[in-house]
């Protein structure tokens, strides 16, 4: 691809200019690794490096210009040298100039709140492959054009490689793609100068303080994704949230509620919840569906709302509804040959930790024992910790604290943290086991027939990040073996 740089600079606020803005470019980089002949290098400033500190590099690999938040002191001939605000922001608008404004070309509908993102995202996937057009799938657990699956490194990929993302999906013919926004994404402006649809809220709780630091800062950011949706677009929070209201405050966007608990647009009401699924009302029509549990009826309340808002008819939306299943890693389940019943969840907040163990508890028949496998990840929000482990002893029979992705840190001190929070009844149900997989096996020696065993944390995770290492480890299956293992 060739763009002139002058075309690509639209909505790009510059400072300063040196050099002609008249030459042509063949790609943009935030990687000085990557710069080819020809590209536009962007420097940014990240958690890890400085890309200020790598112009010099950039311009040696042939970049023809560079963005950048201070001029460097000594610059080359024949480069041109753009000073902005945020490097960030810019290589957002000039990712999607450069790449024909994709977004534009789709209905582009976000996804953001602590939990549920992944699974509304799917589903809305899901359904709108099942209603007969072709869609794109941006999320945690993997990036789908159609059948055609990509393998997914964040939530969110960099403006850059997202809008070339969204480039592929429309020229391959999609005309809807479902994305999650992450408040990190927002926060970077990876979205920003994308054309959305519609946005929805699913909710808010206790997550990555260790990169937004307060609470009030978190939400601030995820309620800018809702401040920048314009008036063509919906926004549909979730009525139940405490704070579902004050994300749609100052939206230009056409605003909508679902709720399972007041008066709302989109109006759900449980009948029942088995292990069979769930039995609702959805705008008074009875319907049933193949997800279990209540954080999943809200889930799928924001999916239907969606729907309607994007124009479908809501008889032939429920009815397509009710035959999906949801994301891989979200309470996954499975029943041993010796009838225990696995189950595998991403959940790795002490608020999605306990929508999944009220829901097991919901769907306990009798006095079958409830065993929780459950870690923290390292290098992030350390505070989550103590209430993780107090969180699952509260509503588990018996439990395992173990390893997540321990990353950088010390996965024995992880555990430590965890343990700080528990009480001294909770300290009479755990164990510390800092190996994952002898964690699993020793839950499934612990598990009778009906228990149900809970693996929180790692979800749909194929891999588990130990020192930099991603070593090859899926819940799933290692939950899997310890049953055949163990003859259970």
């Amino acid at each position: 691809m060739m763009a002139k740089l002058q075309d690509i600079l639209y909505k790009v606020h510059l400072k300063q200019v040196q050099g002609s803005t008249a030459i042509d470019v063949a790609g943009i980089q935030i990687d000085s690794r990557k710069v080819m002949t020809g590209d536009v290098f962007v420097a940014i400033r990240g958690v890890q490096s400085d890309g200020h500190a790598f112009i010099e590099k950039a311009v040696t690999l042939g970049a023809v210009a560079v963005v950048c938040e201070t001029m460097p002191a000594v610059t080359a001939d024949n480069v041109t040298y753009l000073l902005v605000n945020n490097s960030q922001e810019a290589v957002a608008y000039m990712a999607h100039q450069f790449y024909g404004s994709p977004s534009e070309k789709i209905k582009l509908v976000g996804v953001t709140g602590t939990n549920g993102k992944t699974t509304i995202a799917t589903v809305l996937f899901k359904l709108f492959t099942q209603l007969g057009y072709k869609c794109g799938l941006i999320s945690t657990v993997q990036n789908q054009i159609a059948d055609t699956v990509i393998p997914a490194t964040h939530t969110t990929p960099d403006a850059v490689n997202l809008n070339a993302l969204l480039k592929h999906m429309a020229d391959e013919g999609c005309t809807h793609v479902f994305m999650e926004c992450s408040s990190h994404a927002i926060h970077q402006h990876r979205i920003t100068g994308l054309h959305f649809t519609g946005g929805l809220f699913s909710n808010i709780t206790h997550d990555h303080l260790d990169y937004h630091k307060t609470f009030d800062e978190y939400i601030r950011v995820k309620k800018t994704f809702f401040d920048q949706l314009p008036a063509s677009a919906f926004a549909i929070s979730n009525a139940d949230d405490k704070r579902g209201e004050v994300m749609l405050q100052n939206t230009h966007a056409k605003k909508y509620f679902y709720s399972l608990k007041t008066v709302a647009a989109f109006k759900g009401k449980i009948l029942e919840n088995a292990l069979t699924g769930l039995v609702m009302t959805v705008n008074d029509k009875e319907v049933h569906f193949r997800l279990i549990g209540e954080f999943n009826a809200y889930n799928l309340m924001a999916v239907y709302g969606a729907a309607v808002c994007l124009g479908e008819d809501s008889e032939t939306v429920l009815t397509a509804l009710s035959l999906l299943t949801g994301a891989e890693g979200r309470f996954d389940y499975s029943i041993s040959s010796g009838l225990i019943i696995g189950i595998v969840d991403y959940a790795h907040t002490p608020d999605a930790l306990e929508n999944v163990l009220m829901t097991i508890k919901k769907l306990r028949k009798g006095h079958e024992q409830i065993i929780t496998v459950v870690g923290c990840g390292g290098d992030r929000d350390k505070t989550k910790r103590p209430i993780m482990a107090q969180t699952a002893c509260d509503l588990s029979d018996k439990v395992i604290l173990t390893s997540d992705n321990p990353r950088t840190e010390d996965p024995a001190q992880i555990l430590k943290d965890m343990e700080t929070g528990l009480s001294s009844a909770a300290k009479r149900k755990y164990i510390s086991i800092v190996d994952r997989r002898e964690a699993i096996k020793t839950a499934v020696s612990f598990a009778n027939r009906e228990d149900i065993i809970l693996v929180a944390g790692k979800g749909h995770e194929k891999y588990q990040d130990i020192n930099g290492v991603k070593n090859v480890f899926d819940d799933k299956e290692v939950l899997r073996e310890m049953f055949e293992l163990l003859g259970k």
